[in-house]
């Protein structure tokens, strides 16, 4: 039977993680309190955030970027998306 953890984003019990995404406490955080499909969710808007906005994983200031929206995204608060991206169920 798959995990369940009570997910930070949606309020609700969902499947969980297999294992932390990340290394260390924010890892172990992510594990704990995000879903499955919330951090699938975020993979994908990280990849256009990235790509959209040329951001390079070897500058400290893209990944503080990231991180600053990753935190926004989950706590359901105002965060960043790729300007001129529509969801290919709305084109």
């Amino acid at each position: 039977m798959a995990r369940t953890v009570f997910c930070r984003k949606y309020q609700k019990e969902m499947e969980g993680l297999d294992f932390p995404p990340l290394p260390g406490e924010k890892g172990q955080e992510i594990y704990n309190n995000i879903s499955r499909q919330a951090w699938e969710e975020w993979q994908a808007r990280q990849t256009r955030l990235i790509n959209e906005k040329h951001l390079s994983m070897m500058d400290p200031d893209s990944r503080k970027y990231l991180q600053q929206q990753m935190e926004a995204f989950f706590n359901n608060e105002e965060a960043d998306d790729a300007e001129g991206y529509v969801p290919p169920e709305e084109q």
